[in-house]
């Protein structure tokens, strides 16, 4: 006689971002739409935080948070494949376009910065790679890298991670979440302002 299955769920990490029309909006119904993805509860959601730009500085101030979700399964290849072609659906799902410039403006961004304790470097499948990938040559072949291999220096994204995380030590990272965001802080501490906390029973911003 076997014993019950056990129900394994992997942590996953979120980054949200969006600067076209009503940002804040956006964010608010993309967290409600994380939290309906298939075998997926909504775990935690930073405050939410408003960004310089970043590369192209000709365009409009950026939203920026993080939410934490879990999943069921585990932190594998196939897992983490399975939730990017999830966040490249939804992002269309929300109006993201193909646009001229790497790093324009953006109807929603969904990164994927941290998938439980893996660390992974996979193909992605057509179905999930970058919309810029029209106007980036590199971005058609780009790995799925987790953890996200640029979040180490953008203050945008480790500040709202911070929020929820700030002790955790991304595989492969000598120093915490909460450290790291510390050093990019005291380096420009104008680059990123707190806008708005999550009220979980209004489930936005206030």
């Amino acid at each position: 006689m076997t014993g019950p299955a056990s129900h394994e769920v992997v942590r996953a990490h979120i980054g949200l971002g969006a600067n076209v029309g009503d940002a804040q909006a956006t964010l608010r119904d993309a967290v409600a739409a994380l939290a309906r993805l298939p075998g997926t509860s909504l775990v935690a959601v930073s405050r939410l935080y408003r960004t310089r730009p970043v590369g192209v500085t000709d365009q409009p101030d950026f939203l920026n948070a993080v939410a934490a979700i879990e999943r069921s399964g585990q932190p594998n290849e196939a897992a983490a494949i399975e939730l990017l072609v999830g966040l490249k659906e939804l992002e269309r799902a929300f109006g993201r376009r193909r646009r001229r410039r790497r790093w324009g403006p953006r109807e929603l961004d969904l990164d994927l910065l941290l998938f439980g304790d893996a660390r992974l470097s996979v193909e992605r499948p057509p179905e999930g790679r970058p919309l810029t990938a029209a106007v980036d040559p590199g971005a058609a072949a780009r790995l799925l890298d987790v953890p996200h291999p640029s979040m180490r220096d953008r203050l945008f994204v480790l500040a709202p991670l911070a929020d929820i995380a700030p002790d955790l030590v991304p595989p492969g990272w000598s120093e915490s979440v909460a450290s790291r965001a510390a050093v990019l802080a005291a380096g420009d501490p104008e680059a990123v302002a707190v806008v708005g906390t999550w009220d979980g029973v209004a489930r936005d911003w206030a």
